[in-house]
């Protein structure tokens, strides 16, 4: 399961990476595909997942309670993401996708550390 959060780690930091490059990649399938009841699908069962496994695994880490908080806050922001609606949930993505222009490298570069961070926490 270890393996699991460090794939979605290096996956992480590739996404951050294309972001900071080239942010119309991501950020463009997002608008292609806000309108797919399948986009929030995938966000709310993704957090669950790495949210369970880094809330389960957080004691094979280097840095056990922060691992875990982050797991529950993954899994809080399921939670949210699930109960929020599909008007609402498109509504946020519109939002937050507007705000891609001024701060999309900023964001890849968190995404970026994020994902390092993952991956040297259970490496």
């Amino acid at each position: 399961m270890t393996l699991l959060i460090i794939i979605f780690g290096v996956l992480t930091l590739l996404a951050g990476i294309v972001i900071v490059v080239n942010p119309n990649i991501i950020f463009g399938f997002l608008k292609n595909n806000l309108e797919k009841p399948a986009l929030q699908l995938l966000a709310v069962v993704v957090r669950v997942v790495i949210g369970a496994l880094l809330i389960v695994q957080s004691g094979m880490s280097k840095f056990p309670t922060v691992i875990e908080v982050i797991g529950w806050i993954s899994i809080a922001a399921a939670i949210f993401l699930a109960v929020m609606g599909r008007r609402n949930f498109t509504r946020l993505m519109s939002w937050a996708l507007s705000l891609s222009k001024p701060f999309a490298r900023v964001g890849g570069i968190f995404a970026v550390a994020f994902g390092a961070f993952l991956i040297y926490a259970f490496i």
